[in-house]
């Protein structure tokens, strides 16, 4: 094991060990990690920008030291003078290792642009805002009537719109006078017209008539990627939607390692509080600029997220999510001001929480039921949204089951040996000739498979870069199909499986995917401990689902919605080749798309849902998979391709999943020892 400092980057989750004075450039470059780059290291270009994190890191097993890079040098000083630079932030090329360290590359250094994969799906949706304009009014002022502005706006308010019990915000009242006497004691108005629990609040003055618009914003909060879209609160149209990685992520890929972090590091909690809030107002202003609206015009928006990005929203330190019994700070739905969250819109804006169902199945499992309604579904309906940890969801008119399943950052890209984010360059798709074992695939940003005419010319602008979530499954799927991989999830060597693509690599083989090393690309393959990390991530999926199944007393479900970024690019027949998904008919499973963004988008769009959510996660019961003691023997089952114990009679009839063998217990070939057997 190697005694040189141990460099992570995220949110790629490649990491390496290097000699102190490695340049991070270096080590990025080493390592295939995307850090943009073109002074060629003079600390000119500015491309190289990263942010170190300090602290425990649990999951790395690691302690960062304030001295874990080397000192601030006079290239990094006059280039912060000259133009600037984001506090925390250092040059890639001048940051040396000193230490073990985690490297946070932010989007705007990375060459290859990550795609969001959470568009906004067409859907019907009755349109009643919470924050509307009213037109009004005001009697002016006279000696015998001494009363406020603020009153005979209200009085005018009651009279036009039976709008009653009006409050307003303290800037409101500063100008509210100069506004009346602007538009000659003509108004408009924005007001949130609260619910149950808060009165109706004014956001916004206009003098006059106006007949301009304001917005909304529904955003989905993941561990991952957090995306949102913009709408038009009058039309319900969607102006606009965008997405960028959480910042977070840099404090830990999964859930856990983020609450770790914040039990071992003092001020830990409130560190990422501050990075999520940071890169949520990066996404307001990107998505506001692709709209080419003001900022100031967003009145309200509404969250999703799950129970730990809840907290840690909110400010909220959570410890308690971190041991059992997984105590929520409140399960109730949150409506708060934006500027009590340091949020870059109308200050007066609403912000607007779903209700959490339980301590690890959160509000976004709550919009995902919003925006398919499992209630009302009279066939039994099994609905996944897989993200860094998934939400399941099982029900039918006589009842809904949740739970949620920790399946980690495998299924998008992370912790894969040639893994990457969705980004232009990377495989998206493949399929394995079952006779000959060759591979094509398919990149995306082109809709040529590699074996055809043109495809080497259209990719020459971004390259081969990588394999992202739906590639890696989809090659992991095909590869069993053509009998390159065993049901344990071992590869075969080249002489068992008749392809020189399957290659060694130290005790394991690998299978080549694409060799671009003659043309200085990438050597991109499917190794061992890249399928060991899929089969943990789809067994914890699989044995949520069957888990619930369990509990609900059936052995198969009628239909399946495949939710999120996932549901919308992964094929049926793949997710369940790799059993990922239970048996079911191909045309009985569909995607959802971005469920919960979707969610999001009805509740912001229709004051009324927000009630109906609320009753509905009254109704869902929630599964506690860490005392559910058959998770486990699920769990171990799953870990084969498809299965070790449920059978798949459907897929059978589908496919034919070769009975190969690859566990010889000999590494004669391999050129390792062969492993003397203990007695």
């Amino acid at each position: 094991m190697s005694s040189d400092p141990l460099v992570v980057f995220t949110p790629s989750g490649k990491r390496g060990h290097f000699p102190i004075g490695t340049p991070i450039l270096t080590a990025a470059r080493q390592l295939g990690v995307d850090l943009d780059s073109v002074c060629g290291g003079r600390g000119i270009c500015s491309k190289c920008q990263i942010t170190p994190s300090y602290g425990e890191f649990s999951k790395f097993g690691i302690l960062v030291t304030e001295n874990a890079l080397s000192d601030w040098n006079k290239v990094e000083q006059r280039y912060k003078d000259k133009r600037g630079l984001l506090k925390g932030r250092r040059l890639g090329c001048q940051a040396a290792v000193q230490g073990d360290v985690v490297i946070d590359v932010p989007p705007e250094s990375q060459v290859h642009k990550q795609v969001v994969r959470k568009r906004a799906e067409v859907r019907d949706i009755t349109l009643n805002p919470s924050t509307k304009l009213f037109y009004v009014e005001v009697t002016e002022p006279d000696m015998h009537e001494p009363s406020g502005d603020l009153e005979r706006l209200a009085i005018a308010l009651e009279n036009d719109w039976k709008i009653t019990n009006i409050k307003a915000d303290l800037h409101i009242i500063q100008s509210l006078q100069s506004t009346l006497r602007k538009g000659n004691w003509r108004v408009t108005v924005a007001i949130h017209l609260g619910d149950e629990e808060n009165a109706p609040r004014i956001v916004h003055l206009w003098p006059g008539y106006y007949d301009g618009s304001i917005y909304g914003l529904a955003v989905d909060l993941g561990s991952t990627t957090i995306a949102a879209h913009l709408c038009d609160l009058i039309s319900g149209k969607v102006l606009a939607s965008s997405g960028i990685m959480n910042p977070q992520i840099r404090f830990g890929e999964d859930l856990m390692s983020r609450v770790s972090y914040g039990m071992m590091n003092a001020g830990g909690a409130q560190e990422m509080t501050s990075a999520v809030r940071e890169g949520i107002n990066a996404l307001f202003t990107q998505i506001s600029n692709e709209a080419q609206i003001n900022k100031e015009l967003i009145m309200d928006a509404v969250f999703v997220c799950n129970p730990v990005m809840h907290h840690l929203f909110l400010g909220i330190d959570p410890f308690e999510l971190g041991q059992a019994p997984f105590a929520l700070a409140t399960s109730k739905s949150i409506n708060v001001k934006a500027d009590e969250l340091t949020l870059n819109i109308h200050p007066s804006a609403r912000v607007y929480i779903l209700p959490c169902i339980a301590g690890h199945v959160g509000a976004d499992a709550a919009a995902v039921a919003l925006s398919e309604e499992p209630d009302k579904s009279n066939d039994l309906v099994l609905i996944v949204d897989v993200g860094t940890n998934a939400e399941i969801l099982l029900g039918n008119t006589d009842k809904v089951l949740a739970c949620s399943s920790p399946t980690g950052p495998a299924f998008e890209g992370a912790q894969i040996t040639s893994g990457q984010r969705a980004a232009p360059g990377a495989i998206e798709r493949v399929e394995i000739d079952p006779t000959t074992k060759e591979p094509r695939f398919q990149i995306i940003g082109i809709e040529k498979w590699s074996n055809e005419d043109g495809f080497a010319e259209q990719a020459a602008a971004t390259g081969i870069t990588g394999i992202c979530g739906s590639g890696i499954i989809e090659a992991i799927a095909e590869m069993r199909l053509a009998g390159l991989l065993d049901p344990s999830g071992l590869i075969g060597s080249a002489a068992q499986t008749g392809t020189k693509r399957c290659i060694i690599d130290g005790r394991t083989h690998s299978y080549v995917l694409y060799d671009g090393t003659l043309s200085g690309g990438p050597l991109i393959s499917i190794t061992n401990p890249d399928i060991r990390a899929i089969q943990m991530a789809k067994a914890a999926l699989y044995s949520g689902a069957r888990l619930l199944m369990d509990k609900f007393g059936v052995d198969c479900v009628d239909r399946v919605v495949l939710a999120g970024a996932f549901g919308a690019h992964i094929s049926p027949k793949h997710a369940m080749i790799l059993g990922m998904i239970p048996d079911v008919e191909l045309s009985s499973v569909t995607s959802a798309g971005n469920a919960a963004g979707t969610g999001a988008r009805i509740a912001l769009l229709n004051r009324y849902a927000r009630g109906d959510i609320e009753k509905t996660v009254c109704n869902i019961h929630k599964v506690e998979t860490a005392i559910e003691p058959r998770f486990q023997e699920h769990f171990v089952n799953a870990s084969a391709i498809p299965n070790s114990a449920d059978s798949f009679p459907i897929l059978n009839s589908i496919v034919t999943l070769p009975n190969v063998n690859f566990n010889t217990g000999s590494n004669i070939e391999r050129g390792g020892r062969r492993r003397r057997r203990r007695n």
